[in-house]
């Protein structure tokens, strides 16, 4: 500090302050080390971060409980809390790149600091000389002005480059820890989506609010931070000007002015919020109109979506323009205070040592007795360059109190973005632990209320008294009943087919088996998730290659670990009909929109070619041929079967019946369902060819129906 209060003046000036250089040197140090930090890290591990453990996760879970997230949204004890709870996250101990930044960051704002108090002192020395008259003290200020500028521009620079990297350090830790939550063994992606209703628009969450509550909160620290620290060094310097009785009315002015912002401040917290919302909803309708947009077309819906299209957006908008109504009249009171109102109060401090020299600092009353017996124009210089140094600490206080001010506003929708963001992250930790929305009584078929078990690891997939429930979420829904205490054995080698008419709850069978829905009663039996494969009617055709497609969900190096070739994935493709993909596509690594390219039935044999390539001991297949003809199919099962895989199919289809040993028939009537082995070699045989036959007439009546509806036009008869 007391390099701080000592006058600038004499052509040794840059001796006397070689604390700027040092500092230069220190923040270009600094920066230098955590470039090469940057690189060493990048150079062994790319900068990826390391998969969160379930370990993490479980010492987590007792920081992110579920909160209201209906309750009020403000900067209160709840805010800190959450705050506290998402900082672990981003701050896993205090030695990660996140916290070199964040003391760089530190660094650069305390010295950008110091520069601010020499540059208001250079300032007023040079309008004195230039009062004065002094060309040659004049023309030396004016080089150690340009010789300022260079350590303070860096450091302006590196302050906004290190709180953008602070902004993307704490997002890349933020979204790998969510993703790792959200896309984990107990599929949570899918409880969020199809078994919870307390989150909707997940994709908004994960995108959107985490990206805002990394960028705000990485600006809120300069913001706060740096005025904070200002606020103390210009004080200590204006009292050794305009003495203790200014500061203290400078004191009293920023808890007023604080009182009087907090009073008229609304809920910027909750209005954030309710605008992350609605631009999730506003996202989410595009975002349908793209998944179904061949469907949509086919029924002629645009003009249906576009009302909805447009009813999103106008909710947005109508929200956003009442936000910008509400900070009309916060900013013409906040302006008013700030900018007018205190430069007013400033000006009078600045007075002081003029006006009421008694009260004045231990500098101010120094520089007077300095000029003492001097002739005018000195005594005008001095009090000239007192004012310009005061005037200018006081911008600059004026400046970090003003910052601090509209601080509070980013503070409260900082609080919105963390409570979304907490709000997910809560949510992600319950499912990860099965914790649904619910009763809170023990009614039955609650999803807090499973009572059911499951085993893993027997070669087998056994049901004992385990009734199939379509699950509710909300705490007054209880789930649906579908097949009422199923019980089975399928023993490796003992197909079984599960039949019955629709909506009786075929594919819920198979949503079991996958734990995809909870088992509410009984017991399950199956193998580990390696050993079963399935296929649903809908193939999934992700983002890749061509080869991608046919290993999913391995990876090419997850094939290449494995020994496979891709001309055992060519023998696959001659299996299933598919040999003349790769030469009618370009290649094995050939990248499209899969989707697009491949026919119904193409999928279907791409997803069969999953299966033959896997090879798991037991294949759940729901509907997954429908749309493969007869003998294609009967080709693929026979090869499955030779495969040695145990076959699990949900299937309308009679031609099927062949490839099984035992039918599940699901009848709808108040979940009752019959388990009954298919017959003979002879029996299976016989009724196979009955099947075809009846199959083929059934095709010969769309072309004599045809036949009919023209013999009908060319005679103009009425049949």
């Amino acid at each position: 500090m007391q390099l701080l209060s000592k006058p600038i003046s004499g052509h040794s000036w840059l001796q006397k302050n070689k604390t700027i250089a040092l500092s230069s040197l220190l923040a270009a140090a600094a920066a230098a080390a955590y470039q090469t930090q940057r690189t060493k890290r990048k150079s062994t591990n790319d900068g990826v971060l390391e998969e969160t453990t379930q370990d993490v996760f479980r010492r987590h879970k007792k920081i992110f409980p579920v909160s209201d997230l209906n309750a009020k949204v403000g900067v209160n004890n709840e805010f800190k809390r959450q705050l506290k709870a998402i900082a672990t996250i981003i701050f896993p101990h205090w030695h990660t790149k996140e916290a070199l930044l964040l003391i760089l960051h530190s660094v650069f704002l305390i010295l950008r600091t110091y520069l601010s108090v020499v540059v208001a002192r250079l300032d007023g020395r040079i309008v004195r000389d230039l009062v004065n008259g002094d060309g040659k003290e004049f023309l030396k200020g004016l080089g150690y002005w340009f010789a300022i500028a260079i350590p303070a521009t860096y450091t302006n620079s590196m302050i906004r480059y290190l709180q953008s990297k602070l902004s993307i350090g704490f997002r890349t830790r933020l979204t790998r820890y969510v993703h790792d939550l959200y896309l984990d063994p107990q599929r949570t992606f899918y409880k969020v989506i199809n078994l919870d209703g307390r989150i909707q628009g997940a994709d908004q969450y994960i995108t959107t609010d985490v990206a805002k509550f990394c960028d705000t909160l990485a600006s809120l620290y300069s913001n706060l931070a740096k005025p904070m620290l200002d606020t103390l060094i210009f004080n200590y310097q204006l009292v050794k000007s305009i003495g203790v009785v200014g500061t203290f009315g400078l004191t009293v002015n920023y808890f007023v002015t604080a009182r009087l912002l907090r009073a008229v401040t609304p809920s910027f917290g909750k209005l954030a919020a309710i605008e992350a919302k609605l631009e999730g909803d506003f996202r989410a309708a595009h975002t349908r109109l793209i998944t179904n947009a061949e469907e949509i077309a086919f029924y002629n819906g645009a003009n249906l979506e576009h009302s909805i299209l447009d009813r999103a957006y106008t909710r947005l908008i109508k929200h956003i323009n009442t936000i910008y109504k509400i900070r009309i009249s916060y900013n013409m009171f906040e302006d008013f205070l700030i900018k007018y109102a205190w430069s007013a109060f400033g000006l009078g401090l600045c007075s002081i040592p003029v006006f009421l020299p008694d009260l004045a600092g231990q500098r101010s009353v120094a520089a007077a007795a300095a000029s003492e017996g001097s002739d005018e124009n000195v005594k005008v210089g001095s009090h000239t360059r007192g004012f310009i140094t005061n005037k200018r600490l006081l911008i600059s206080l004026a400046d970090a109190g003003g910052r601090m001010m509209y601080s509070y506003k980013e503070l409260a929708e900082l609080a919105g973005y963390t409570s979304r963001v907490y709000g997910l992250l809560s949510i992600l930790h319950a499912l990860h632990a099965s914790e649904y929305d619910g009763p809170e009584d023990a009614r039955r078929f609650a999803l807090t209320n499973i009572k059911g078990k499951v085993e893993l690891g027997i070669d087998g997939i056994k049901f004992d008294k385990v009734p199939i429930v379509a699950p509710s979420s909300g705490p007054d829904n209880v789930g649906e009943l579908l097949v009422n205490d199923l019980t089975l054995d399928v023993q490796p080698g003992e197909h079984l087919m599960v039949t019955g008419p629709n909506g009786v709850g075929k594919t819920a069978v198979a949503r079991v088996i996958a734990s995809l829905w909870p088992v509410f009663e009984g017991k399950l039996s199956k193998p580990y998730d390696k050993d079963i494969f399935y296929i649903p009617q809908r193939p999934y055709l992700s983002l890749g290659t061509l080869r991608d497609q046919v290993i999913y969900p391995h990876s090419y190096e997850d094939m290449k670990k494995s020994g496979r070739t891709d001309k055992e994935l060519m023998e696959i493709l001659k299996v299933v009909h598919l040999a003349y993909i790769p030469d009618r596509e370009g290649g094995w690594e050939t990248q499209k929109e899969w989707k697009d390219v491949f026919s119904g039935g193409e999928k279907q044999r791409v997803g069969m070619a999953r299966l033959f390539y896997h090879h798991p001991k037991y294949a759940v297949l729901d509907e997954c041929t429908s749309a493969v003809s007869t003998d294609v199919e009967g080709l693929m099962y026979a090869h499955a079967k030779d495969m040695g895989i145990t076959l699990l199919t949900i299937s309308h289809r009679p031609a099927l019946f062949k490839y099984h040993k035992h039918i599940l028939r699901l009848t709808g009537n108040q979940g009752e369902w019959e388990m009954e082995a298919i017959g003979t070699k002879e029996q299976k045989q016989s009724i196979g060819k009955e099947m075809h036959s009846l199959e083929a007439k059934l095709k010969e009546v769309e072309s004599l129906k045809a036949r009919l509806i023209a013999i009908d036009s060319e005679l103009s008869l009425k049949v």
